[in-house]
């Protein structure tokens, strides 16, 4: 079986997912448009190389839907032979494109592919896709269906995550995501994004607070306690696990990931592939894995799907040198660690979602390529990327620097 190799990846910054962010007036085509150009410019690609472009994206309605990454090879000019497809696992959608991708190389069904992902959510919004898990009673009373946050602050409580506990790994991301800007560990990789004038709209994360600490982070109120008490959903929690008497509502806004705007790419292809377009490959993608995880918790898939891919991959945690586990919320890293004794020193060392926010469809594809980074800068070899999924699920991929 072929091996699949990344070549390069890219990103846009993060523009805060409001109307007054950055990249509010930027289309959700002219995003990934913008991941897209970047990687066929920098490399130099002839695109009839490419055999496919898979792009997530988690609520592909409105401008983001009808097969963007289709238009966005078009946009970008990779030519008409060049095909594209969008997929949707909620959260890990830009790391599954990549592993799509990759699954294809490994096939011998694709030689070079870009994988990546794409959302605006201040211009299309959270949730505008619908679905039936919310509202159906067919699958919302058998799954203990509750909002995100809800699942997030139950873990906190069934794992004992005070308060203190989940504003203090807040603080830590804001501040390792700020030294990482401050000593251009991303400059790399971002690129920016421009108007139709050519005018710079955005060069770095706008989300990030690096003067949050813990008094600031005290001020704010729980995010979810209405929905948990007069929405009915604390009883759901309880019901779903009656260990726990009560949720504790620990989770607010500088706490949990930020609503942003992004699209990412990462270009992977054979070991022949690469000669042919005069590239050199960054790492090898060494196995991936997707999981299945109780609904009612929803978030703690990481851990299920870390043991999955390390048995498939024959390796340890101890053979991992980096990890990246996305930050949806503090309590989901803290259990991470808690639950495979984890270094917090090899976790999300150049902050994470908290700190940048999470563009649900492209952060998969952007934690890939903030993991590659960093091996390459430190000189270590093996990374684990992870993301929770909505309705309990887990995605994980591990790469091995070349």
């Amino acid at each position: 079986m072929p091996d699949a190799y990344i070549y390069d990846h890219v990103r846009t910054p993060r523009g805060r997912g409001k109307p007054d962010g950055a990249l509010h007036e930027v289309s959700s085509l002219a995003l990934a448009t913008t991941a897209l150009a970047a990687i066929k410019e920098r490399n130099k690609l002839d695109t009839h190389l490419v055999d496919d472009v898979v792009l997530g994206c988690v609520d592909p309605v409105g401008e983001a839907g009808g097969d963007i990454a289709r238009a966005a090879a078009l946009t970008a000019d990779y030519g008409d032979h060049v095909p594209g497809v969008q997929i949707n696992r909620f959260c890990a959608s830009g790391l599954d494109a990549v592993n799509f991708a990759a699954a294809q190389v490994m096939a011998g069904q694709q030689d070079l592919a870009i994988g990546g992902g794409v959302e605006s959510m201040s211009r299309v919004g959270i949730g505008a896709s619908g679905g039936a898990w919310p509202v159906d009673p067919a699958i919302a009373i058998k799954s203990y269906f509750m909002p995100q946050g809800i699942s997030a602050d139950l873990i906190a409580t069934k794992y004992g995550f005070s308060r203190d506990d989940v504003d203090a790994y807040a603080i830590s991301s804001q501040k390792r995501a700020a030294a990482a800007w401050d000593e251009g560990r991303f400059a790399r990789s971002v690129v920016p994004v421009r108007d139709i004038n050519g005018i710079t709209l955005l060069h770095r994360d706008e989300h990030m607070r690096p003067s949050t600490d813990m008094q600031s982070l005290a001020a704010l109120k729980p995010s979810f306690v209405m929905m948990g008490e007069q929405g009915g959903f604390d009883a759901v929690a309880v019901q779903a696990h009656p260990e726990v008497e009560r949720v504790l509502h620990v989770h607010h806004a500088g706490n949990s990931s930020g609503i942003v705007d992004g699209a990412a790419a990462v270009l992977v292809g054979s070991a022949e592939a690469g000669v042919k377009a005069g590239l050199m490959p960054r790492a090898k993608i060494r196995a991936f894995a997707n999981i299945g995880s109780e609904p009612a918790l929803m978030l703690t898939g990481p851990i299920d799907v870390t043991r999955k891919v390390l048995a498939r991959a024959r390796m340890t945690l101890a053979d991992i040198d980096l990890f990246e586990v996305n930050e949806a919320f503090a309590a989901v890293v803290l259990r991470y660690l808690q639950a495979l004794d984890v270094d917090p020193d090899k976790l999300n060392v150049n902050g994470g979602a908290i700190a940048m926010g999470h563009p649900l469809g492209a952060t998969g594809a952007m934690l890939l390529g903030t993991a590659l980074d960093e091996l390459e800068r430190t000189g270590k070899a093996i990374a684990l990327v992870t993301l929770c999924i909505g309705a309990g699920m887990g995605t994980a991929t591990i790469i091995e620097r070349v």
